[in-house]
């Protein structure tokens, strides 16, 4: 398994989908926040996600998901992916996306690349730990974020 990559701006700047649950029923919402490295010997990915989003609930009821990363120009239906709720619209049949399976979970046809992760590890990023200035700028109100940390078990 190889991915090469500038590991700095991958979600950043290319955003991603991380889409849990299964074939039957799964959700997918738009992340620019992540990361990649090594932990406990294994090749791991970390993600985060507001309590409240709908795909936190897929994101605790399965060991499964997918980060899947898109060309340039996805970015307006990535765009609908991280403004939209799947309690609202049906991203399961999205116009401009075709969900596959990757193995327990699901992705895009479309992907350029996508991570097929295991969970590992979650757990709340509480405020309390968190640096003021940070709190004021990305919690002031919302909801807080639980961070997984997940084997990458393959990739697409």
């Amino acid at each position: 398994m190889t991915f090469n990559t500038d590991i700095f701006s991958q979600f950043d700047k290319k955003w991603a989908l991380l889409t849990a649950g299964d074939k039957d029923s799964f959700n997918t919402m738009t992340i620019s926040w992540g990361g990649m490295g090594t932990l406990w010997g294994k090749p791991v990915v970390t993600t985060y996600v507001r309590t409240t989003r709908y795909t936190h609930e897929f994101m605790d009821k399965g060991d499964y998901f997918t980060i899947s990363f898109y060309p340039e120009d996805y970015k307006q239906i990535l765009g609908v992916m991280g403004s939209k709720s799947g309690r609202d619209i049906d991203k399961m049949n999205y116009e401009g996306l075709t969900a596959v399976e990757a193995g327990d979970t699901v992705t895009f046809k479309e992907a350029e690349l996508t991570l097929v992760c295991k969970k590992l590890f979650r757990q709340n990023l509480s405020v309390e730990n968190i640096p003021e200035d940070i709190v004021k700028t990305f919690y002031n109100g919302d909801a807080e974020h639980d961070m997984y940390i997940a084997e990458v078990v393959d990739i697409i």
